[in-house]
Order: structure tokens, then C-alpha cells, then sequence
């Protein structure tokens, strides 16, 4: 599976998230980082997709998305652990914990798997 097949509806939970605690609790820290973080991850899997398209492979793209990843599981983990609450601190904590395995494993793999094209 490439890295981008998951990125994009990631992104996109991770964006809604953070409009959705803006929405209810008015929290500009749930609102930037939510959709700051989301469009990051959006970002890469589309520079991702079109480095698979051309038949490449895009190790920034990658590697921000690691990084996005571990940085949300981290920050989440401590709210989680500071909190006790699963919503959202852990629920975003185990979803971005578990991403950041995929894409260390993408990493350690040597990224999306390109199938070179039958002239």
C-alpha cells in the first residue's frame, strides 16, 4: 500500500478534527493545529501521488509525513495523559501513533513501491 492511500482520509480527519473542536469549544489551538497539521499531511500525500505518477519516489514527502505523525502523537499523547479523555487527545494519539508506524515501516522499506512501466 503507498504512503498516499492513507494520508489523504488521515489529512482529512485530522483537518475535521480540528475544525470540529473549534466549532464546539471555540479553540483556536484545536482549529490551527488540526487544520494546520491536516493540510500539512494533505500536502504530502499529494506531492507523494505525483511523485508515484511520474514514477517516483518523494522522500520529503514521506518524511513529512513521518514527522506531522510523530509530532501529533506526541503532543495528543500528553493531552491524553494530562486529561484522561479519549476525545479527541487519545483517539488522535492511537490514530497518529499508528500512521507513524506505517510510515517508519514505509521508510525502512524504501517507500512506495514503483512499478516500472512495459514499453
Amino acid at each position: 500500500m503507498h504512503d498516499f492511500c492513507f494520508t489523504y482520509p488521515y489529512g482529512l480527519l485530522v483537518v475535521l478534527g480540528g475544525l470540529i473542536g473549534f466549532l464546539k469549544k471555540g479553540s483556536a489551538d484545536s482549529l490551527m493545529g488540526g487544520v494546520g497539521s491536516g493540510a500539512l499531511l494533505l500536502l504530502a500525500g499529494y506531492v507523494s501521488h505525483q511523485a508515484y505518477l511520474r514514477g517516483a519516489k518523494s522522500w520529503p514527502a514521506l518524511f513529512l509525513e513521518t514527522v506531522v505523525a510523530v509530532a501529533l502523537t506526541w503532543v495528543m499523547g500528553q493531552r491524553f495523559m494530562a486529561t484522561s479523555k479519549f476525545m479527541p487527545a487519545g483517539l488522535v494519539a492511537a490514530l497518529s501513533g499508528i500512521m507513524a508506524l506505517f510510515y517508519l515501516y514505509k521508510v525502512v522499506t524504501g517507500g512506495n513501491h514503483i512499478v516500472k512501466k512495459q514499453t
